[in-house]
């Protein structure tokens, strides 16, 4: 097998869809040494980091994958996360 049949193998390979719907959104956070988020990707204006982390951990089923280095990411589409943003905001506002 040359190396250009495994590359093509693993990109193949590679989840494509969340929850049974496509991928058009990878959002990346970055973790402090002490677990704390110290950067989320998509975050809405007005909310901290670790909140938007914490509403995306517990509206999302099996989307994010934890990454080497204090890093990860959330796989979702696009849809969704902009549904996400709006809920968010609304949700800080109403505490």
């Amino acid at each position: 097998m040359d190396t250009t049949e495994a590359v093509a193998e693993v990109s193949a390979s590679a989840p494509a869809v969340a929850a049974g719907k496509p991928v058009d959104c990878l959002i990346h956070v970055r973790f402090n040494p002490d677990g704390t988020v110290l950067e989320i990707g998509e975050r809405p204006k007005g909310v901290v980091a670790q909140t938007w982390f914490k509403y995306l951990s517990q509206h999302t089923c099996n989307c994010y994958q934890a990454l080497a280095g204090g890093r990860g990411m959330f796989r979702l589409p696009r849809l969704d996360v902009d549904a996400m943003k709006t809920a968010c905001i609304a949700a800080e506002q109403g505490s």
